[in-house]
């Protein structure tokens, strides 16, 4: 399952990068707005937006190197 959904998001990628950062755009924008909004769950939609846009968030490289113990 994870190599289809692998696949997809490379051909998505490929094909249609323009979708993809639309995409990416408006679940930062319905993110933020559950934010704002109170009781509503879904401000998680942002960093999954920011992913798709292309700042890494979740998956960044920085992001190992704060969790690692380098003692």
């Amino acid at each position: 399952m994870k190599d289809h959904l692998q696949k997809l998001h490379d051909y998505i990628s490929e094909k249609y990068p323009r979708i993809k950062f639309a995409i990416g755009i408006f679940l930062v924008l319905v993110g933020l707005l559950s934010l704002v909004t109170p009781l509503t769950p879904g401000s998680w939609l942002a960093l999954v937006g920011l992913e798709l846009v292309g700042i890494r968030v979740l998956t960044g490289k920085w992001l190992k190197g704060i969790f690692r113990n380098d003692k």
